[in-house]
């Protein structure tokens, strides 16, 4: 019975000795593959472009704005530019109301209408090249430079007193009518300039395998400073004059008429779509 027993544990021990020469032997035979390192990734360098030019479709809450681009490629992943355009500007308080009848739009208190012309100096960086494929080239960029605004008034102030005049009929007391509004192309004659300063922060993506055509889609924030502000509404107006000659706050009801600061600060997000191309 022993015997049987030390054949067993002999035939067991002499199979496990065959099975690892022979597992030893198969992993012997096998060979890692060699890495495989990724393409570098395409740039407009290395696809021979220098310069890009183009135009801009810019949507944020001060309205729809047009624009255009020169940009100059410095390396790899960077490019500099010079942008210019032009897009509205409104208060933070602008409220817009449109008759279900007629029709017509009014901003009440609204007492400037203005738009402005940016001068952008920019850096845009390619970033995560390696990462992403070449046909959605993700990119961050940032901009600043100085503005210009013009800003013309909102009514056509027939009667001189700065204000949009309402009139009363003085028998029935109803109103007769008002000062017209100007449209986007009237009062230009009015208006005046102002000088400040604008910026952006961006990122976006370039759109597509080709660089000599270029698409582009951008999300940022884009803002405007002008030291001495911008009335665009209305600004404190008394109701009248005492026999002392000192202006009259309140009125019979004991309300102040309403008025607001000039505004220095314009920010807003935006949304940019850019077509264009390079050689």
């Amino acid at each position: 019975m022993k015997k049987i027993r030390t054949k067993q544990v002999l035939a067991a021990f002499v199979m496990m000795v065959s099975l690892a020469a022979v597992s030893n032997a198969a992993y012997a035979q096998l060979e890692e593959p060699d890495v495989v390192t990724a393409p570098n990734p395409r740039t407009p360098l290395s696809e021979g472009y220098h310069t890009g030019i183009g135009f801009d479709i810019m949507l944020n809450n001060f309205g729809f704005g047009v624009g255009g681009y020169f940009k100059k490629v410095v390396s790899d992943y960077t490019e500099v530019s010079f942008q210019t355009g032009i897009t509205g500007l409104r208060d933070v308080s602008e409220q817009t109301f449109q008759s279900f009848f007629t029709g017509d739009r009014i901003i009440p208190n609204k007492y400037k209408r203005g738009f402005a012309f940016p001068f952008l100096f920019g850096v845009e960086q390619r970033i995560f090249a390696r990462q992403i494929e070449d046909n959605f080239r993700l990119f961050v960029g940032a901009a600043a430079g100085p503005a210009m605004a013009f800003v013309y008034p909102y009514v056509n102030d027939s009667d001189g007193s700065g204000f949009r005049s309402i009139y009363v009929d003085p028998n029935t007391g109803f109103i007769r009518g008002a000062e017209r509004i100007n449209d986007f192309f009237t009062g230009w004659s009015d208006g005046e300039t102002e000088w400040g300063y604008s910026g952006e922060l961006k990122i976006g993506a370039d759109l597509g395998r080709s660089f000599g055509t270029r698409t582009t889609v951008e999300f940022g924030y884009f803002f405007y400073y002008f030291s001495q502000g911008l009335q665009i509404m209305e600004p404190y107006r008394p109701y009248g004059y005492n026999e002392n000659g000192n202006p009259v706050i309140f009125n019979d009801q004991g309300e102040q008429r309403p008025h607001f600061d000039a505004q220095k600060y314009f920010g807003t997000p935006q949304i940019k779509f850019t077509f264009g191309g390079m050689w």
